[in-house]
Protein backbone atom coordinates (compact mmCIF):
# COMPACT_ATOMS: atom_id res chain seq x y z
CA UNK A 1 0.00 0.00 0.00
CA UNK A 2 1.35 3.38 -1.13
CA UNK A 3 1.33 6.13 2.09
CA UNK A 4 0.48 9.18 0.99
CA UNK A 5 3.29 11.99 0.89
CA UNK A 6 3.25 15.45 1.21
CA UNK A 7 6.37 17.76 0.54
CA UNK A 8 6.81 21.39 0.73
CA UNK A 9 9.35 23.17 -2.33
CA UNK A 10 10.73 26.57 -1.10
CA UNK A 11 12.65 27.00 -4.19
CA UNK A 12 14.95 30.23 -3.15
CA UNK A 13 12.86 31.54 -0.04
CA UNK A 14 13.64 32.32 3.67
CA UNK A 15 16.76 32.47 5.19
CA UNK A 16 17.98 30.62 8.29
CA UNK A 17 16.05 32.65 11.00
CA UNK A 18 12.61 32.36 9.10
CA UNK A 19 13.34 28.29 8.31
CA UNK A 20 14.08 28.37 12.07
CA UNK A 21 10.59 30.20 12.78
CA UNK A 22 8.90 28.49 10.42
CA UNK A 23 9.78 25.42 12.11
CA UNK A 24 9.47 26.23 15.72
CA UNK A 25 5.38 26.89 14.54
CA UNK A 26 4.66 24.17 12.17
CA UNK A 27 6.40 21.58 14.77
CA UNK A 28 3.37 23.05 17.13
CA UNK A 29 1.04 22.32 14.22
CA UNK A 30 2.08 19.24 13.32
CA UNK A 31 0.64 15.44 14.82
CA UNK A 32 1.71 12.42 14.10
CA UNK A 33 -0.34 11.45 10.64
CA UNK A 34 -0.13 8.64 8.55
CA UNK A 35 0.79 11.00 6.02
CA UNK A 36 4.26 11.30 4.93
CA UNK A 37 5.77 15.01 5.47
CA UNK A 38 8.64 16.67 4.10
CA UNK A 39 10.39 20.33 3.70
CA UNK A 40 12.72 20.89 0.65
CA UNK A 41 14.68 24.18 1.20
CA UNK A 42 18.05 25.74 0.15
CA UNK A 43 21.59 24.94 1.11
CA UNK A 44 21.93 27.09 3.58
CA UNK A 45 18.79 26.14 5.55
CA UNK A 46 19.12 22.22 5.52
CA UNK A 47 21.43 21.67 8.60
CA UNK A 48 19.01 24.02 10.79
CA UNK A 49 15.90 22.13 9.53
CA UNK A 50 16.93 18.50 10.36
CA UNK A 51 18.09 19.96 13.53
CA UNK A 52 14.73 21.42 14.09
CA UNK A 53 12.73 18.77 13.01
CA UNK A 54 15.17 15.75 14.59
CA UNK A 55 12.23 12.86 16.48
CA UNK A 56 9.28 14.92 14.80
CA UNK A 57 8.99 12.72 11.84
CA UNK A 58 9.03 15.28 9.48
CA UNK A 59 11.35 14.69 6.40
CA UNK A 60 13.74 17.47 4.88
CA UNK A 61 15.14 17.32 1.10
CA UNK A 62 17.68 19.34 -0.66
CA UNK A 63 16.50 20.81 -3.73
CA UNK A 64 19.29 19.70 -6.06
CA UNK A 65 22.72 17.61 -5.88
CA UNK A 66 25.15 16.50 -8.13
CA UNK A 67 26.06 13.46 -9.82
CA UNK A 68 29.96 13.39 -9.12
CA UNK A 69 31.35 12.06 -5.73
CA UNK A 70 33.73 15.13 -6.00
CA UNK A 71 35.97 17.11 -8.09
CA UNK A 72 36.38 21.11 -9.90
CA UNK A 73 31.96 21.28 -9.94
CA UNK A 74 32.30 25.02 -8.45
CA UNK A 75 28.95 26.07 -6.91
CA UNK A 76 27.94 22.28 -6.71
CA UNK A 77 27.27 20.43 -3.70
CA UNK A 78 27.64 16.37 -3.73
CA UNK A 79 25.57 13.35 -2.53
CA UNK A 80 28.01 12.76 0.73
CA UNK A 81 28.00 16.37 1.31
CA UNK A 82 24.26 15.96 1.88
CA UNK A 83 24.63 12.65 4.13
CA UNK A 84 26.59 14.67 6.29
CA UNK A 85 23.95 16.71 6.84
CA UNK A 86 21.41 14.35 7.51
CA UNK A 87 19.09 15.37 4.35
CA UNK A 88 16.12 12.40 3.79
CA UNK A 89 15.75 13.45 -0.06
CA UNK A 90 16.51 15.08 -2.54
CA UNK A 91 14.65 16.45 -5.60
CA UNK A 92 16.03 15.72 -9.57
CA UNK A 93 15.10 17.48 -12.36
CA UNK A 94 12.65 19.66 -11.30
CA UNK A 95 11.15 22.24 -14.18
CA UNK A 96 12.92 25.15 -13.04
CA UNK A 97 16.58 23.17 -13.17
CA UNK A 98 15.28 21.73 -16.78
CA UNK A 99 14.16 25.41 -17.88
CA UNK A 100 16.62 27.90 -16.36
CA UNK A 101 19.74 25.63 -15.60
CA UNK A 102 20.00 23.23 -19.09
CA UNK A 103 19.16 20.15 -16.84
CA UNK A 104 18.75 17.14 -19.28
CA UNK A 105 17.16 13.52 -18.66
CA UNK A 106 20.89 12.31 -19.20
CA UNK A 107 22.19 14.35 -16.02
CA UNK A 108 18.82 13.60 -14.09
CA UNK A 109 19.48 10.01 -14.73
CA UNK A 110 23.23 10.50 -13.37
CA UNK A 111 21.92 12.34 -10.54
CA UNK A 112 19.71 9.42 -9.65
CA UNK A 113 21.93 6.77 -9.81
CA UNK A 114 24.28 8.93 -7.23
CA UNK A 115 21.46 9.16 -4.95
CA UNK A 116 20.71 5.20 -4.94
CA UNK A 117 23.67 4.67 -3.77
CA UNK A 118 23.01 6.60 -0.66
CA UNK A 119 20.55 6.43 1.89
CA UNK A 120 18.87 9.54 0.88
CA UNK A 121 15.65 9.41 -1.52
CA UNK A 122 15.41 10.85 -4.73
CA UNK A 123 12.11 12.48 -6.02
CA UNK A 124 12.22 13.01 -9.80
CA UNK A 125 9.96 15.61 -11.36
CA UNK A 126 8.53 15.17 -14.71
CA UNK A 127 6.27 17.30 -16.78
CA UNK A 128 5.24 19.00 -19.94
CA UNK A 129 5.03 22.73 -20.94
CA UNK A 130 2.20 24.74 -22.17
CA UNK A 131 2.92 24.46 -25.87
CA UNK A 132 3.52 20.52 -25.53
CA UNK A 133 0.11 20.08 -23.45
CA UNK A 134 -1.72 22.27 -26.74
CA UNK A 135 -0.49 19.72 -28.82
CA UNK A 136 -1.59 17.09 -27.26
CA UNK A 137 1.64 15.34 -26.30
CA UNK A 138 1.85 15.66 -22.84
CA UNK A 139 1.66 11.97 -22.43
CA UNK A 140 4.77 10.90 -24.98
CA UNK A 141 6.78 14.25 -23.27
CA UNK A 142 6.13 12.86 -19.92
CA UNK A 143 6.58 9.09 -20.72
CA UNK A 144 9.66 9.47 -22.46
CA UNK A 145 11.06 11.68 -19.55
CA UNK A 146 10.42 8.40 -17.39
CA UNK A 147 11.93 6.09 -19.51
CA UNK A 148 14.91 8.14 -19.68
CA UNK A 149 15.43 9.08 -16.33
CA UNK A 150 14.84 5.93 -15.05
CA UNK A 151 17.40 4.16 -17.85
CA UNK A 152 19.49 1.78 -16.34
CA UNK A 153 17.92 1.73 -12.81
CA UNK A 154 16.62 -1.67 -11.39
CA UNK A 155 13.41 -2.61 -10.12
CA UNK A 156 14.31 -2.66 -6.43
CA UNK A 157 15.84 0.97 -6.87
CA UNK A 158 13.40 2.02 -9.06
CA UNK A 159 10.76 1.34 -6.11
CA UNK A 160 12.48 3.55 -3.54
CA UNK A 161 11.93 6.66 -6.13
CA UNK A 162 8.94 9.46 -5.30
CA UNK A 163 8.09 10.63 -8.82
CA UNK A 164 6.59 13.96 -8.77
CA UNK A 165 4.00 15.07 -11.64
CA UNK A 166 4.36 18.80 -12.47
CA UNK A 167 2.78 20.05 -15.50
CA UNK A 168 5.37 23.20 -16.28
CA UNK A 169 1.99 25.34 -17.18
CA UNK A 170 0.54 25.19 -13.41
CA UNK A 171 3.98 25.92 -11.47
CA UNK A 172 3.55 29.12 -9.99
CA UNK A 173 1.01 30.27 -12.59
CA UNK A 174 -1.93 30.17 -9.91
CA UNK A 175 -3.25 27.65 -12.69
CA UNK A 176 -4.29 24.16 -12.13
CA UNK A 177 -4.52 21.08 -14.20
CA UNK A 178 -8.15 20.21 -13.57
CA UNK A 179 -8.33 16.90 -10.71
CA UNK A 180 -8.43 14.54 -13.74
CA UNK A 181 -6.25 15.78 -15.96
CA UNK A 182 -3.60 15.35 -13.09
CA UNK A 183 -4.90 11.62 -12.23
CA UNK A 184 -4.77 10.86 -16.21
CA UNK A 185 -0.82 11.94 -16.22
CA UNK A 186 -0.33 10.27 -12.69
CA UNK A 187 -1.94 6.80 -14.50
CA UNK A 188 0.01 7.75 -17.87
CA UNK A 189 3.18 7.97 -15.51
CA UNK A 190 2.71 4.56 -13.82
CA UNK A 191 1.73 2.44 -16.98
CA UNK A 192 5.27 3.58 -18.24
CA UNK A 193 6.80 2.24 -15.16
CA UNK A 194 4.95 -0.88 -15.21
CA UNK A 195 5.86 -1.05 -18.95
CA UNK A 196 9.66 -0.39 -18.31
CA UNK A 197 9.21 -2.99 -15.17
CA UNK A 198 6.17 -4.82 -14.19
CA UNK A 199 2.79 -3.69 -12.23
CA UNK A 200 3.78 -4.95 -9.33
CA UNK A 201 6.56 -2.80 -9.28
CA UNK A 202 4.94 0.00 -10.93
CA UNK A 203 2.31 -0.14 -7.68
CA UNK A 204 4.66 0.69 -5.14
CA UNK A 205 5.69 4.04 -6.72
CA UNK A 206 4.58 7.11 -4.96
CA UNK A 207 3.53 9.80 -7.68
CA UNK A 208 2.85 13.22 -6.65
CA UNK A 209 1.15 16.01 -7.96
CA UNK A 210 2.65 19.41 -8.10
CA UNK A 211 1.11 22.64 -9.81
CA UNK A 212 -0.36 25.40 -7.63
CA UNK A 213 -1.66 22.92 -4.77
CA UNK A 214 -3.24 24.95 -1.96
CA UNK A 215 -5.68 24.41 0.67
CA UNK A 216 -8.70 24.83 -1.20
CA UNK A 217 -7.96 22.28 -3.90
CA UNK A 218 -6.00 20.07 -1.99
CA UNK A 219 -8.82 17.26 -1.29
CA UNK A 220 -10.17 16.58 -4.21
CA UNK A 221 -6.46 16.60 -5.64
CA UNK A 222 -5.51 13.74 -3.00
CA UNK A 223 -8.87 12.21 -3.49
CA UNK A 224 -7.83 11.11 -7.12
CA UNK A 225 -6.95 7.01 -7.56
CA UNK A 226 -3.25 7.47 -9.13
CA UNK A 227 -2.40 10.53 -7.46
CA UNK A 228 -0.65 9.41 -4.04
CA UNK A 229 0.69 13.14 -2.89
CA UNK A 230 1.61 16.27 -3.52
CA UNK A 231 4.72 18.86 -4.55
CA UNK A 232 3.47 22.00 -2.82
CA UNK A 233 5.09 24.92 -3.78
CA UNK A 234 3.66 28.67 -2.32
CA UNK A 235 1.18 27.18 0.01
CA UNK A 236 3.98 25.66 2.05
CA UNK A 237 5.98 28.96 2.83
CA UNK A 238 3.14 29.74 5.46
CA UNK A 239 2.98 26.65 8.35
CA UNK A 240 -0.66 26.90 8.32
CA UNK A 241 -1.57 26.90 4.97
CA UNK A 242 0.84 23.91 4.47
CA UNK A 243 -0.62 22.24 7.70
CA UNK A 244 -4.09 22.57 6.23
CA UNK A 245 -2.85 20.78 2.85
CA UNK A 246 -1.44 17.98 5.01
CA UNK A 247 -4.52 17.09 6.53
CA UNK A 248 -6.35 16.71 3.60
Amino acid sequence: MRIPFIAGNWKMYKTIAQARAFADEFKNLYHDTDVKTAIFAPYTQLETLVEAFKGSGIGVGAQNVHFAKEGAYTGEVSVAMLEEIGVDYCLVGHSERRQYFAETDESVNLKLKALLESKILPVVCVGENLEEREAGKEEVIVSGQIRADFDGICEADAEKIVVAYEPVWAIGTGKTATPEQANQMCKCIRETLADIYDEETADKIIIQYGGSVKPENATEIMNMEEIDGALVGGASLEPLKFIEIINF
